[in-house]
This record gives C-alpha cells, sequence and structure tokens, in this order.
C-alpha cells in the first residue's frame, strides 16, 4: 500500500533519465523539502529539518520532466510514497520514495511557459500535414480536423468516433 503525497521543493541535482526493462523512459531526481517558519521573537525565518525524497517519473510524465526542470528549480510534486528500509555494511536506513503522478514548478518563486508535447499518434503518417491551430489553444483535434486518421482507411463510424473522443480526452 502507498500514501499519496504532494511535496514542494528544490531539485537536488539535475534530473536522471533512467529506462525500464521495457525501455520506457524514467526520469529519476532528488528533492529537498525543508521546514520554514518566522520567529517573531528574533524577526528573522527559521530554516528547520531537511527531508529528502527520491522521485520517480514514468513515460510522457519522465520525458517531459527530464525536457523541463533543472538543478536547483522550485517544484510541486504529487505523487504515491512508498518508505524502503535499506542496509548495507556499515549503515542502515530508511528511503523515501515517491513515485510521480504529477510534476510542476512552483510559480510562487518564478514564471514558467507551458507547452504540448506532440501525440506519437501511430495511425497519423509521417507526411500527413498539420492542422491549422484554432482560436481555442485548448480545444482537443478532432477527425474533422485531420489530426486523426480513420483506422484502416475506412470511414469514422460510431464506434470510432468514441475511440477518438476517449483518446483525444485531456489528462485533467
Amino acid at each position: 500500500m502507498s500514501d499519496h503525497i504532494t511535496l514542494v521543493g528544490n531539485i537536488v541535482g539535475d534530473p536522471e533519465e533512467r529506462a525500464t526493462r521495457g525501455g520506457d523512459s524514467i526520469a529519476a531526481f532528488r528533492l529537498a523539502v525543508s521546514e520554514r517558519r518566522f520567529d517573531r521573537e528574533r524577526g528573522q525565518w527559521i530554516d528547520g529539518h531537511t527531508s529528502y525524497y527520491a522521485v520517480s517519473a514514468f513515460g510522457e510524465l519522465g520525458r517531459n520532466a527530464l525536457a523541463s526542470i533543472r538543478k536547483g528549480e522550485r517544484v510541486v510534486v504529487s505523487g504515491r510514497l512508498r518508505l524502503r528500509e535499506w542496509e548495507n555494511e556499515t549503515k542502515r536506513g530508511v528511503s523515501a520514495d515517491v513515485t510521480a503522478d504529477a510534476v510542476g514548478h512552483d510559480l510562487r518563486w518564478g514564471t514558467t511557459q507551458f507547452q504540448r508535447t506532440p501525440r506519437g499518434d501511430t495511425a497519423r503518417s509521417e507526411t500527413a500535414e498539420t492542422p491549422a491551430p484554432s482560436n481555442d489553444e485548448w480545444t482537443a483535434p478532432t477527425a474533422e480536423d485531420g489530426a486523426i486518421a480513420p483506422s484502416s482507411g475506412e470511414q469514422a463510424g460510431e464506434n470510432d468516433r468514441e475511440a477518438i473522443e476517449t483518446a483525444d480526452a485531456t489528462p485533467f
């Protein structure tokens, strides 16, 4: 069983690209989360304990994280926490591992610009023209826009339309 957790912290080192046995991409990085509070008596901020988390982002999230985040940046990570006990010849301890469901910049400390990644649709030919963008950037492409070709060269039927709507659903 794992617990859902949301962390806000700084990336300790540049994310590393790793791969699953099946060849799928993984972004792995460490996140430092520090407790900070204002001491009214002293009139200053006090840094408390820092916890370190090993974060793994799989698949498309991992590829996007590798292209977007760097060492020292402040990010928000939401995912599943797993505590793992370890032991070697001289020490033993517990590691906090997070499998990320979402990763993004903390906008309190700066700005970022969102850019959608192109879809890897296998039904779409390499020479197909990209449809002109609509006025609404959040509109999902449809078969009528030419962005999704009907399967097996057939006209898009009711079943195909349902599959297209499901495939184009935004993940949020």
